[in-house]
């Protein structure tokens, strides 16, 4: 349901990471672009709106003011809506891949 309404939103780049074994607070993260403060907005109210009416009571919005990133926390799916220089800025993806851990594998086969 998030990635949909994402996709209805036109959100850019969005990605899923698997969290499972890798951290304690959700199972998935799922981060997405918008090309402006007000797409980011509109897309995190969309969502926050679709997951109360699918029975999650709070949903917890970091970042509404400013909307350069927004963090949406649904329990076991946390979603980073960025805007697009934000989202290359902090790099998520790279941070929560698994390139560290084979890097550190690889070396310790060579």
């Amino acid at each position: 349901m998030i990635t949909a309404s994402l996709d209805d939103d036109k959100a850019e780049d969005v990605v899923v990471v698997d969290l499972v074994g890798k951290a304690s607070f959700a199972d998935y993260m799922v981060i997405a672009t918008g090309k402006s403060d007000r797409q980011v907005g509109a897309m995190a109210d969309h969502l926050v709106q679709k997951l109360k009416a699918q029975g999650i009571r709070q949903v917890p919005a970091e970042g509404m003011a400013q909307r350069d990133w927004v963090l949406l926390d649904s329990g076991d799916v946390v979603v980073h809506l960025f805007r697009p220089e934000v989202r290359s800025f902090y790099n998520l993806e790279k941070l929560w891949s698994d390139e560290p851990a084979q890097a550190r594998a690889a070396e310790r086969i060579a």
